[in-house]
């Protein structure tokens, strides 16, 4: 539980260099230039890591969490995402899954990032913040969007390898749909994961 408690401690020290970000026209989000290094001399702790599909701990544990969180508001977003690296591993069970499979991004300093780009004519902020229980997150527009965008999963197939293990493929797509006749036009969206 101690790896559960420093993720806490990770996300938080993450959280409070994207928290209130702006991201203006033609401004590009990274990760890791935002956030930094995590180091312990920065107050990083050890989490636990995923690493070629092993579950191992190392300083910063924990921030792909962030990662999945910040992909999933995006991908509900018009802003457009540049880099992206899904998970080697799922270690969610499909049993409850709300999220479709592949939906998540990790994170490794310096050489795995999250980049998404604004490449609209509005500035949006970033909010992300901890809960006693959850990672919290939302997307605020200067003005309200004219579209609503849904995440769909297709295609999902498990394949028997010639190695004798499976390996697992989807396509995820994200419809667009115009929101002047919805009445979701001008809410806040927002989205919540459990520590």
């Amino acid at each position: 539980m101690y790896l559960q408690y420093n993720k806490v401690t990770n996300l938080q020290l993450a959280a409070a260099k994207i928290n209130g970000l702006v991201l203006l026209p033609g401004e590009t989000f990274s990760f890791w230039k935002k956030v930094g290094a995590p180091s312990a001399r920065k107050g990083y702790l050890e989490g636990l890591v995923l690493e070629r599909g092993q579950v191992t701990k190392g300083i910063g544990g924990g921030l792909c969490q962030m990662g999945n969180l910040l992909y999933w508001m995006v991908l509900h977003s018009p802003l457009t995402v540049t880099e992206r690296w899904r998970h080697s591993y799922d270690v969610f069970p499909d049993e409850g899954r709300t999220l479709p499979f592949g939906t998540g991004a990790t994170l490794a300093y310096n050489y795995i990032d999250l980049q998404f780009r604004n490449d609209t004519s509005q500035a949006f902020q970033l909010l992300i913040w901890l809960s006693e229980s959850h990672l919290q997150g939302e997307i605020r527009a200067d003005s309200p969007l004219s579209e609503r965008y849904e995440i769909i999963e297709s295609e999902h197939i498990m394949r028997q390898e010639s190695h004798g293990g499976y390996s697992r493929h989807n396509r995820i797509a994200r419809r667009v749909f115009s929101v002047a006749s919805e009445a979701l036009l001008g809410k806040n969206w927002w989205l919540k994961t459990m520590l």
